[in-house]
């Protein structure tokens, strides 16, 4: 195992192992995916397109594992549309970095969890008050693994993908630069436009009306 936190402070940040790598042929194109394990034996996937390391700064998402959105394709939520969406941006942009964070569904509470939430949403809570109802925290991601996977990958700055303000200020307190912010921003529907509006109103994600 290796030590690859940007900040350099001892115990400051997880241990990251670089596991495997191999290509992946996606409908957006060749990916090399590398697999990185943490201290507490959770397994991310970093899926990279082109030269990442050399200036400027490469187009990256850092997406949170999410088993309803990515794989059932609920429409709940607009995340398994932002994966779509930043896989074919990067893919447009020849050069790029996806970054998939397993262990992080539903903001960090798991997946019965998040299923209970559910439940509770169809009573008439939001996504915040139905973890708040359950004694979870509204998001307990953190992005020391995330950043530490970027060093490895050789960045220090990115265009981070991403409507959620508080992803840029923990990357950036774990020592990557993003030097851009680019939005991505799916339509909403009937079915995810509370998840959206509570995204906005109560998380502080950038989103337009």
């Amino acid at each position: 195992m290796t030590d690859l936190s940007p900040r350099g402070a001892p115990g400051s940040a997880p241990v990251v192992e670089h596991f495997a790598e191999a290509l992946v042929p996606t409908p957006h194109g060749e990916f090399l995916a590398h697999v990185y394990i943490t201290a507490d034996g959770e397994q991310h996937i970093a899926c990279v397109m082109g030269d990442v390391e050399d200036p400027p700064a490469p187009l990256v998402r850092v997406h949170s594992e999410c088993l309803t959105g990515d794989v059932l394709r609920s429409l709940r939520c607009d995340c398994g549309a932002q994966l779509d969406h930043a896989m074919a941006a990067i893919a447009s942009e020849g050069r790029g970095a996806l970054l998939y964070m397993r262990g992080q569904e539903g903001r960090g509470i798991g997946i019965g969890h998040k299923i209970r939430a559910y439940a509770l949403q169809e009573h008439g809570l939001d996504t915040v008050e139905a973890n708040a109802a359950q004694g979870l925290p509204v998001d307990g991601r953190v992005y020391d693994a995330a950043a530490a996977i970027l060093a490895d990958l050789g960045l220090r700055g990115v265009r981070l993908l991403t409507n959620n303000p508080a992803k840029c200020e923990g990357l950036a307190g774990c020592g990557i630069e993003v030097v851009e912010r680019v939005a991505i921003e799916i339509d909403a529907g009937p079915e995810n436009l509370r998840d959206l509006q509570t995204k906005r109103f109560k998380l502080g994600h950038t989103l337009s009306d």
